[in-house]
């Protein structure tokens, strides 16, 4: 269900019919361009939306890459710089800022902190919570127990891809979530 409308999406092409923003949980591997800059990483979502024929101007792309280095805190020399030479945090920030151009009306993070140092996982903690309040519907997805907690108002806790539970606001804490899932969802 999207927004009361149910959906099925089998291919990256009708995800961006409904406007859906997707980072992987691998970056490395289905996020990131690596040979490609920091610029045509971040303009891909807008440019395939766009269609193949439709470019944008070099001097569009080069707005929409500063734009979201300067909001993202993308640490970057340029928007010319292979992804390939970022940090593994601002490789992150590089796919969240792709798809945060696009605006979608969902977008969906699968282990968004993975395998990146404390200081970019905190931006990017902080981006997702203001991302939130300023409206955005994210599907946050972490096996991060303590990020899930300070990132979320609600939670879904999944067995076999089966819906246990759902947890809303003041229930949203570790040990609630940590007996749910040790209980089955039975507790609640």
């Amino acid at each position: 269900m999207l927004e009361e409308e149910k959906v099925t999406i089998n291919s990256p092409l009708q995800a961006m019919k409904y406007n859906l923003g997707y980072c992987p949980e691998d970056r490395k591997t289905e996020g990131i361009i690596p040979n490609l800059t920091v610029r045509e990483n971040i303009i891909l979502a807008l440019q395939a939306k766009r269609g193949l024929f439709r470019h944008f101007s070099r001097k569009a792309q080069i707005e929409i890459a500063d734009r979201y280095i300067r909001e993202l805190g993308i640490a970057t020399p340029s928007t010319e710089q292979t992804v390939k030479n970022l940090s593994g945090g601002n490789q992150q920030k590089v796919i969240l800022a792709r798809w945060l151009a696009s605006n979608p009306r969902l977008l969906i993070l699968d282990e968004p902190t993975r395998g990146i140092d404390i200081g970019a996982k905190t931006e990017i903690q902080k981006l997702i919570i203001k991302l939130c309040q300023e409206g955005m519907t994210i599907l946050f997805i972490s096996s991060e127990l303590e990020e899930v907690v300070r990132c979320s108002h609600r939670v879904v806790v999944l067995r076999d891809r089966q819906k246990i539970c759902e947890l809303m606001d003041d229930q949203v804490n570790e040990d609630v979530i940590i007996r749910t899932i040790a209980e089955g969802g039975r507790s609640l």
